[in-house]
Formats: structure tokens, C-alpha cells, sequence
């Protein structure tokens, strides 16, 4: 029975996607549940698996070919036998030894020489059964013709052009992926027609550190072997903090402003295809726990490239961590139409001014950029020392002060 290959239905915010990859060719057996083809979106890269046990019958969209929403893309015949992948290999093989030019039917030895020799097989005069140029036609093709056949001669006459050795100045041209190209378009919107404004602050990271180290084990035995980090306490302290604000929290929609009664925050995980933001949906009533393990989740799935598009949907404000990476201070970029990011860094000992005294910290530069068109500075630089006081005295997080 066959049955047809549909692209995913698409959410609105996807208008299209691209075949990426086809693990399966046609005549190939699929086992139930296995992968068969790679559609890339602007924001994931999404895997069609196979209906049932049986062969790809045909392929109608080939790779880099772009595809609409539930677009018929191949058929499939379940129940049906077909060739494994070592069974299909000599197969292919085999159409390989008998290729044409154009109406001309070759031997493998036969086209072996007539490549060798640079000759024209149209001009070959075949013996073989149904018109088969056969390599006792090349010889005697060969033998008749003068030494220095004219299109060899001009092979040969003609200058080789130097090879240039490259050495450590090799270049690789690739195209670029779908999702890189649109985390390009996305910020350069953002730098282009935003008011982006950059505020910066910095903390003292040894009360939470101090916290950290206390409970760890505790925390980790509790629940169910998550490990606490930062991130989720950043996450919390953002979602109290953007209470406060909500000018923060909120959007720009055309000549709109949308204020949102919901804290929803996106995190950026670097992947090898980008960066990517998947969202923490109510973020205010998750459990430190519960971010922990969504973030780690998240992790996973963002290297595996099995993220959604719903997971990535959405988003009232973000979070991005660069101090995992070494950064000391950056400016991060706005994700529209979102209206601010926090942009944390590297933990790094510094010397500071304590009641008269210099004592060594662990200080973190804090970043938050904002669009000037719906936050005012001052709301900006409140909200970033509302992050501050809460990271340096985490008990204002439980207690909501």
C-alpha cells in the first residue's frame, strides 16, 4: 500500500522549509519509527520517520528543494521488500558499469578507455548486442586511427595550469544553513530597527556561591540526582524582577505595546547549527529544580537537534550566558520583539572596596540591552539592580522583597 510523505504541519510563524538531508533512497528498506529525512525551518531542524516496516518508493522533493507546510514530499510502501543499504550498494554499482552517452551502451572496460584515450564514443562504431560499444570496438578504433588522435593531441597541447599550493591558506565554501541564516536576518532586525541601549552593573557572586556549595548535595540527592547551578537562580530572581518592571517583560507590536501577565523566559544554548532559545513557560512558578533540569533538557536536545518549534516559540525576555564560555563583558543583542535581554558573564576575583577594606570577590558583569522605544533608562538600570540586590542576598528570592 502506498502511502504519501508529507512535510510537518508548520506553525504560523514558519512559512517554509528546506529538504536537508535524505537518509533513505528509494527501493531502500525502512524499519518502522527510522529516520528518513531532515527538514530544516528558520528555527529547527525537524526529522520525518517512517510510518511502518517497508520502501521508499519514490522521491519527489531533493534535497535544498524548499517545501510548504504538509507538501507531499515522497511515497512510501509499507509492507513491502526492499534493499538494505550493503544490498543496495552493489546494485548501484552495477548501473554504474553499464553507463551511456547518450544513446551509446558501454562496457565498464570500454568506457575505461574511451575516458583514458579522450574519446568520443558517438564516433565509435559498436559491435556489441544491441548496440554495445565494446572494448575490442575501442581498439580497432585505436588501431585505425592516427597515432595522435586530434582530441587527444589537443589535450596534450594545451598548457596545465599551475596548481596552486594552498597550504594553511585552504578556503572551504559552504552554503549556508537555514537557521544560521535566519539567526543573521533576526540580528541584524534587531540592531537595525530597534533602540537598542546597553546598561551594565556587576555582582558579588559569593553569597550565591556560598549557598551553592551548602546545599549541592543535599539539593542533588533531593531531587532525583539535578544538580544546582546558577542559571535557575538568575531565572527566578529575572521572573521577580520583571514583576516589577513589566515594561521589561513586555513587546513591541507594530505601534502597539503588549504587556504580558506571564513571565515566560527564554534561555540561549549554543548549538553546532547556532544559538537557539528555547522558553521556560511561567517561569515565576518553576521550581529551582524544575529550571534546572528543563535547562538541562533542553542542552540535550539542542546538541541532538531535536528541539521543537513550540519549545522555541514564544518568550516575554531572555537570558544568555556567555561567562560559560569565557566572556568577561559583551553587549548582548535584543531577540524580537522581545524588549530586553540580560546578558550574564565570567566569574572572575577581583578586588573590591568592602567598609574600607579591599577584599578579593567573585565579581560578574551583568548586561542588560533594551529597546529605548518602550523602556526608559531608568527603568532599565532599577531592574538590573533589582537582579543585583537579589543575587547578593538570595533570600530576597524566597521571600519576594
Amino acid at each position: 500500500m502506498s502511502t504519501e510523505i508529507k512535510a510537518p504541519t508548520f506553525p504560523e510563524s514558519v512559512a517554509d522549509g528546506t529538504i536537508a538531508t535524505w537518509h533513505k533512497q528509494p527501493g531502500e528498506q525502512v524499519s518502522r519509527d527510522e529516520l528518513i529525512v531532515d527538514i530544516e525551518t528558520d528555527k529547527v531542524v525537524l526529522e520525518i520517520v517512517a510510518p511502518d516496516d517497508g520502501v521508499i518508493e519514490s522521491i519527489l522533493k531533493q534535497e535544498g528543494d524548499i517545501i510548504l507546510s504538509s507538501e507531499v514530499i515522497g511515497t512510501f510502501a509499507a509492507g513491502v521488500k526492499g534493499t538494505s543499504a550493503s544490498e543496495a550498494a552493489p546494485v548501484e554499482a552495477a548501473a554504474q558499469d553499464t553507463p551511456s552517452a547518450g544513446d551509446i551502451i558501454m562496457s565498464p572496460a570500454a568506457k575505461k578507455m574511451v575516458e583514458e584515450n579522450n574519446l568520443n564514443p558517438q564516433s565509435i562504431t559498436a559491435s556489441g548486442k544491441d548496440g554495445r560499444l565494446t572494448k575490442e570496438d575501442v581498439i580497432n578504433h585505436l588501431s585505425s586511427a592516427p597515432k595522435a588522435a586530434p582530441v587527444q593531441a589537443a589535450a596534450k597541447a594545451a598548457p596545465v595550469a599551475p596548481v596552486a599550493d594552498l597550504g594553511a591558506r585552504a578556503e572551504k565554501r559552504v552554503p549556508m544553513t537555514r537557521l544560521r541564516a535566519s539567526i543573521a536576518r533576526r540580528l541584524l532586525d534587531a540592531s537595525q530597527n530597534t533602540a537598542m541601549l546597553t546598561t551594565f552593573n556587576e555582582v558579588n557572586m559569593k553569597p550565591l556561591m556560598d549557598l551553592r556549595k551548602q546545599y549541592k548535595e543535599i539539593f542533588e540527592k533531593t531531587h532525583n540526582g539535578t544538580k544546582l547551578g546558577f542559571m535557575s537562580l538568575f531565572v527566578k530572581a529575572a521572573a521577580e524582577a520583571l514583576k516589577r518592571f513589566p515594561a521589561v517583560n513586555a513587546s513591541i507590536d507594530g505601534s502597539e505595546m503588549v504587556y504580558h501577565g506571564y513571565q515566560d523566559i527564554g534561555v540561549a544554548v549554543s548549538s553546532e547549527k547556532g544559538l537557539v532559545v528555547p522558553v521556560l513557560r511561567d517561569a515565576d512558578t518553576m521550581s529551582l529544580a524544575t529550571i534546572e533540569s528543563s535547562i538541562r533538557t533542553f542542552g540535550g536536545k539542542a546538541r541532538d537537534g531535536k528541539l521543537t518549534i513550540e519549545e522555541m516559540t514564544g518568550g516575554t525576555f531572555t537570558i544568555s550566558n556567555g561567562g560559560v564560555f569565557g566572556s568577561l563583558m559583551s553587549t548582548p543583542i535584543l531577540n524580537p520583539p522581545q524588549t530586553a535581554i540580560l546578558g550574564m558573564h565570567k566569574i572572575q576575583d577581583r578586588p573590591m572596596a568592602v567598609n574600607g577594606e579591599v577584599v578579593i570577590l567573585p565579581m560578574m558583569y551583568l548586561a542588560l540591552s533594551y529597546d529605548h522605544r518602550m523602556i526608559d533608562g531608568k527603568e532599565a538600570v532599577q531592574f538590573l539592580v533589582t537582579i543585583k540586590d537579589m543575587i547578593e542576598d538570595p533570600a530576597r528570592i524566597l521571600l519576594e522583597i
